[in-house]
């Protein structure tokens, strides 16, 4: 755990025991203005925290499960944050929780250990400038590091559903299905984090709230514009995975159609000759051209060659074999 406290200009940071025992101490210096940073605390650090910033119960019990959707609510005079930050390993995209809980004084944000907020793109320049701006320029700040880390994957799952759309052409197999339908869950994957999280920053962008000065409202304003632009490209995307499986099974059926055509095309050939076997049978060539011996054999076998060619030439021509 991490502690950041900004008064008077002056930025103190500190981390473990420390951290916690100067909570309370800063919340009664109303000139004080906290970053409460919890990574991967267990459950008895998190009811501690909570306890020490008079947390709702129920907020309590959100932040320690773990388990929530993406959403913006409204407790008491805070706002409860809930984010997801996406990664893509081996082909697959992975999501991982994020809470942020806002008030006036304080921001808390409780995540796994493998995110370091501070290595973000706009606390580089340091924490002591962001929390200047308030606790809710915090909270853009860090919620808009995630939204700019969604665009990567999205261009990643973009180029591989056009390298698909080359290859269903040429090659249509079971892996490539198989993969069609893998894309088509992941982006509805990330719909499912995306969209909440629209009409939660059109929300934070437009509400009054004491944490929220006017100023931040026009940062959130911007973060709202990218999830838009975010959606609009993930429903492309969606429509060209879509496209791209109907390109799949039109391409199977123009196969299936092309195998047929050559089987017809054989069976025609093959039919014919079995049908002047048939009708002559191998003893019976002779008396039908009224031979007592002789060639009579070999004249059907060869009639039987010539017709089966112009059939096999006729086929050809019309591309069926």
């Amino acid at each position: 755990m991490r502690l950041a406290v900004l008064e008077a200009g002056a930025l103190r940071e500190l981390e473990g025991e420390a951290a916690i025992e100067e909570i309370p101490k800063a919340l009664r210096r109303r000139a004080a203005r906290m970053w409460i940073d919890v990574s991967g605390a267990d459950q008895g650090l998190k009811d501690r925290i909570s306890g020490l910033l008079a947390l709702h119960p129920l907020l309590a019990e959100d932040i320690a499960e773990r388990d929530q959707r993406a959403k913006l609510e409204q407790v008491g005079d805070l706002l409860h944050v809930v984010m997801f930050s996406l990664g893509l390993e081996n082909g697959e995209i992975y999501e991982r929780e994020l809470d942020f809980v806002l008030g006036e004084r304080f921001l808390l944000s409780n995540h796994s250990s493998w995110w370091d907020p501070r290595a973000t793109r706009h606390m580089r320049a340091g924490v002591g400038m962001v929390l200047a701006k308030g606790t809710g320029h915090i909270l853009w700040s860090l919620a808009d590091d995630v939204i700019d880390n969604y665009f990567p994957i999205l261009d990643q799952l973009g180029d591989e559903i056009d390298e698909l759309e080359d290859q269903v052409v040429n090659r249509a197999d079971r892996a490539l299905l198989e993969r069609l339908f893998d894309l088509k869950r992941q982006l509805i994957q990330v719909r499912r984090v995306t969209s909440p999280e629209r009409e939660m920053f059109n929300l934070l962008s437009s509400r009054e709230d004491k944490a929220i000065s006017p100023a931040d409202r026009m940062y959130f304003r911007d973060a709202y514009d990218h999830l838009i632009r975010l959606t609009d490209e993930l429903d492309t995307y969606r429509e060209l995975a879509s496209a791209t499986l109907e390109a799949y099974l039109s391409t199977v059926n123009n196969n299936l159609s092309l195998i047929m055509k050559r089987l017809t095309g054989v069976t025609v050939v093959v039919a014919g000759i079995g049908a002047a076997a048939g009708i002559f049978g191998m003893s019976e060539a002779q008396t039908a051209f009224k031979l007592d011996e002789g060639p009579g054999f070999w004249i059907v076998t060869a009639l039987c060659f010539v017709v089966a060619g112009l059939a096999v030439a006729l086929l050809r021509k019309i591309d069926w074999i």
